[in-house]
């Protein structure tokens, strides 16, 4: 189940590019006048093209302007094979009312819940991992990658690795101008199909390694790619299931990053889509953080 069966999406319909996590984002951009209705027109015709392609897409509203990064659910919970889902510690104040029992409970509706692991209690540690943000699981060979960051705290992965028994990947990756990248799911993809890696991110010779050889075992398609292209999201895409098969899903904005031998390779292993999202990428995530992924077993 490396791949989810069913995605989960938050329709921004009070979209707004968070200030407040400007900090230490450094892929966010200013925000300009209609960003709102853009973003929305964004996610409706993406919604669309994934239901096209057979993804089972479960959409709820945002509910509040006091979430303005609602969009990106992905950050704050996860779902795991054995039916554990697990809730996380946000970084920003304001991303911390996106924790929502109603989806929790809707999912329960549909598929097999364990329990539900919370780890926002962190928060008043101001220890954070922001899910499948900062952590990019694979589920096939019981692997959590981090980069580590503000919003990725070493010590709550290695004891949620742990809990799940999982072996953790820890590293540090940085972009161009030296920065921690904020959030591991920009540089680093893993699906049934294909891996994209940012494996020039991570300057430590050793944690590189380490890195590639974690990754290197699986047997899929590995396509590096550069600092620029993880810069325009080419990293920040999501490998979903389908009844037809699995497809790779980027933005419009990492698909053209990339050069033609990489697109041609990724479309020899796996069925693509490409939605343009520029305005919702203005916040600093694409597509891969639009979408949490449904690991929960289903109900029969």
């Amino acid at each position: 189940m490396q791949n989810p069966s069913s995605v989960v999406m938050i329709r921004p319909l009070h979209f707004s590019v968070n200030a407040e996590t400007a900090i230490d984002n450094a892929f966010q951009s200013p925000p300009g006048e209609g960003d709102r209705d853009n973003a929305i027109a964004e996610f409706d015709a993406m919604v669309s093209d994934l239901k096209a392609e057979g993804v089972d897409v479960r959409v709820f509203d945002q509910l509040t302007e006091e979430t303005p990064d609602a969009v990106f659910p992905n950050n704050w919970f996860s779902t795991h094979p054995s039916g554990l889902i697990v809730t996380y510690p946000m970084f920003a104040p304001s991303r911390r009312g996106e924790r929502r029992e109603d989806i929790l409970a809707a999912l329960g509706k549909t598929h097999q819940v364990s329990g539900v692991m919370d780890l926002s209690q962190n928060e008043a540690q101001a220890k954070f991992l922001e899910g499948t943000g900062a952590i990019v699981f694979d589920h096939r060979t019981r692997t959590a990658f981090m980069a580590q960051s503000l919003r990725a705290d070493a010590d709550l992965l290695v004891n949620l690795a742990k809990d799940l028994g999982y072996e953790p990947v820890i590293f540090t990756a940085t972009d161009e101008h030296q920065h921690p990248i904020y959030h591991t799911n920009v540089m680093l993809s893993v699906g049934e199909q294909v891996t994209l890696v940012g494996l020039e991110t991570i300057e430590d010779e050793e944690e590189r390694q380490d890195v590639f050889a974690a990754l290197s075992g699986r047997g899929n398609l590995m396509v590096e790619l550069s600092r620029p292209q993880i810069a325009q999201f080419a990293g920040n895409a999501f490998e979903v299931q389908t009844p037809d098969g699995h497809v790779l899903v980027m933005s419009e904005t990492g698909w053209n990053a990339l050069d033609r031998e990489q697109r041609e390779a990724i479309e020899s292993a796996v069925r693509v889509i490409v939605p343009s999202v520029p305005t919702i990428e203005k916040s600093g995530g694409s597509v891969r953080c639009m979408m949490a992924g449904v690991h929960l077993p289903p109900k029969h």
